[in-house]
C-alpha cells in the first residue's frame, strides 16, 4: 500500500526486509526509486499506481545490490537509470552466462521464487557527473558517493525537501561498509559528509530499509551513523541501539552484520 510522506512523494514498503520503494509524481507519470522486492509486491504497487491514474515514466536504482535493481513488466518499459558505475557493475554481472544462478544463490530463500530476474539489473547509466534526473518532474539532485556500494547515490527531491538515501540512514540496519573497497571506513564517512551537507535542505529522509525519518530525525540519523563508523575506525565498541541487547525484535541478525564487519576490519588492520 502506498503511503504519502510529502507532497507528491509516496512510499511502498516490502514485508521481508522493509525495503522502501519511493514514488515521485511528475507531470506525465511517476519515477520509481528502488522498486521491490517480490513480484507480488511489485504487482501490488503497479495496481496502486493504476488506481491513482499514474503511469511509470522512469526508474532509478540507488546502487547495485540485488534488492535495489529489481523491476517488473507491470511497470512497463520506462528507462531505468543509475550512476555510470552502478550500470557498469550490473553489465559485468549479467555478462556471465551463469549470472542468474549467482544472483539466485544470494536471494532470501523464502521469496526467491517470487523475484523476477529477466528485468533484473537492466540499468541505463547516466554520464559521470550527471547532477539531476533527466525527467519531466520535480528537480531531483543526484548525490553520488562511495559509501556502502559501488556507484551508490542518494536522491534529493529538492522541491519537496525529501532525501531518498538508498542503503544509508536506516533505523534498522547499521552502516554496512563496502568491505571490498580499499578504504571502506573513509568511503563511508565521505558519503555521510555529503549527506550531512544536504541535510539543511531535507525535512524527510527515506532509507532503503526501515522507517521514514522526519524533522530532527534527519540530522539524528546522520549523527548516529557517523558515531557508529567512527567507532569502527577507532577500534571502539559502538554504542548503538541497532546492535546488542536493545536491537529491534526480529532484527537480531543485524548483530551478525556488525560482528562480521568488526572481524573483517580487524583482519584488514
Amino acid at each position: 500500500m502506498l503511503r504519502q510522506v510529502a507532497a507528491g512523494v509516496f512510499v511502498h514498503q516490502s514485508e521481508l526486509l522493509q525495503n522502501n520503494t519511493v514514488v515521485v509524481q511528475g507531470r506525465d507519470g511517476v519515477l520509481l526509486i528502488d522498486p521491490g522486492i517480490t513480484g507480488t509486491e511489485m504487482v501490488c504497487l503497479a495496481n496502486d499506481l493504476r488506481e491513482m491514474g499514474q503511469t511509470v515514466v522512469a526508474g532509478f536504482a540507488t546502487h547495485p545490490d540485488w534488492d535495489h535493481v529489481l523491476w517488473h513488466d507491470e511497470f512497463g518499459a520506462a528507462p531505468r537509470y543509475g550512476t555510470a558505475r552502478c550500470a557498469e557493475f550490473m553489465r559485468e554481472l549479467r555478462s556471465d552466462t551463469d549470472w542468474k544462478d549467482r544472483v539466485t544463490e544470494g536471494l532470501p530463500p523464502e521469496c526467491a521464487e517470487d523475484i523476477p530476474l529477466e528485468p533484473f539489473g537492466l540499468i541505463a547509466g547516466l554520464p559521470a557527473g550527471t547532477a539531476r534526473i533527466p525527467w519531466d518532474g520535480p528537480e531531483i539532485r543526484i548525490i553520488e558517493h562511495p559509501a556502502h556500494a559501488e556507484g551508490h547515490a542518494a536522491l534529493l527531491i529538492e522541491d519537496h525537501r525529501v532525501l531518498a538515501a538508498g542503503d544509508m540512514l536506516s533505523d534498522l540496519f547499521v552502516p554496512m561498509l563496502d568491505l571490498a573497497a580499499d578504504n571502506p571506513i573513509e568511503d563511508y564517512l565521505t558519503g555521510l559528509r555529503l549527506l550531512a551537507g544536504a541535510a539543511d535542505d531535507v525535512d524527510v529522509v527515506i532509507p532503503g530499509h526501515g522507517s521514514v525519518g522526519v524533522g530532527d530525525q534527519v540530522r539524528a540519523r546522520i549523527e548516529q551513523d557517523l558515531a557508529y563508523v567512527t567507532a569502527l575506525r577507532d577500534a571502539r565498541v559502538p554504542s548503538d541501539p541497532r546492535v546488542g541487547a536493545s536491537v529491534a525484535p526480529g532484527w537480531e541478525w543485524v548483530n551478525d552484520i556488525h560482528e562480521g564487519q568488526l572481524h573483517r576490519l580487524a583482519e584488514m588492520r
